[in-house]
């Protein structure tokens, strides 16, 4: 049941990520993107820390440490997501992201000396493929935005995997709190360093940038936290790759953008990804024990 309530969890967060995207898009208009980062952390710790005041006496030096590391991660993530976005082509930020989904397995097996699941790696690849069938566009050429966003993914991996890793021993929650607390520091701190102190507090641009708070961060990251407790760090880095195929989605229900036969295939290449990352394609493993009986 545990490990069912971690997929489903995924998914959800996957979900409420490709719902961002709009939000996403629409506080740009409003605030920079230090000011959007700063605003979701910060929105994300006020939240945690009046609903879970409780839990704070479980936050010990171990979970400070392992949140705080993991809070570093995540607004490095963001912060080279969104300075590669303005040297690079939204597709291509998208898609270099995404190559997260095949950096986590690695880490373990570079770090950790952990064996790989050859049906994970595979899922992973066949994520990523998906992926840039669904977003990339073609244009020549590696310039500093495309390293940059390459740089976010290895964040956004090592985040996956060392949430995983920590979460196993410490309090899911008291961990988010932390990490929520960590990147917000740091968020302010930047705004402040880039003197962005001034903004215009229009109704829409609040809005949005409520919905990053509550649901792409507060929500979303809680739920990340206690899903990898039940699930590996790869197969968690697959189902939360469907992320780009709920953006999509979202941005055809809700933007009108027109569906593509490429999106299409992207979508189903995803969905395989899955599929063979979570039945381990159970007739094939049949098909050799006949052959070697």
């Amino acid at each position: 049941m545990q490990k069912y309530f971690g997929e489903i969890a995924l998914t959800i967060t996957a979900i409420i990520w490709g719902s961002g995207f709009v939000a996403s898009a629409i506080s740009l208009d409003h605030f920079t993107p230090y000011q959007i980062l700063a605003g979701r952390f910060l929105i994300g710790a006020l939240i945690l820390s009046i609903i879970f005041h409780k839990r704070l006496k479980n936050i010990n030096k171990s979970t400070i440490i392992k949140g705080a590391v993991l809070g570093i991660f995540l607004y490095l993530a963001f912060a080279l997501q969104t300075v590669g976005l303005q040297f690079t082509t939204p597709s291509k930020n998208a898609f270099l992201t995404a190559v997260n989904v095949v950096i986590v397995p690695f880490i373990g097996l570079v770090i950790y000396k952990r064996k790989m699941d050859l049906y994970e790696l595979s899922g992973a690849v066949l994520a990523m493929v998906g992926i840039g069938v669904l977003s990339l566009k073609l244009s020549a050429g590696i310039n500093i935005g495309d390293l940059l966003t390459l740089g976010c993914a290895f964040g956004f991996a090592f985040h996956i995997f060392y949430t995983a890793k920590y979460v196993q021993d410490s309090d899911p929650v008291a961990l988010t709190l932390v990490q929520m607390v960590t990147a917000a520091v740091i968020g302010v701190i930047v705004v402040l360093f880039k003197g962005e102190t001034s903004f215009v507090m229009a109704k829409e641009g609040v809005y949005s940038l409520l919905y990053l708070g509550i649901f792409s961060t507060t929500i979303a990251y809680l739920l990340q936290t206690l899903a990898q407790k039940m699930i590996t760090e790869t197969k968690a880095a697959i189902i939360l790759s469907t992320e780009s195929f709920w953006g999509m989605v979202f941005s055809i229900a809700i933007l009108d953008e027109v569906m593509t036969v490429k999106m299409v295939v992207g979508a189903i290449l995803i969905l395989s990804a899955i599929i063979i990352s979570e039945t381990k394609l159970p007739f094939l493993n049949k098909k050799k024990l006949k052959e070697i009986t």
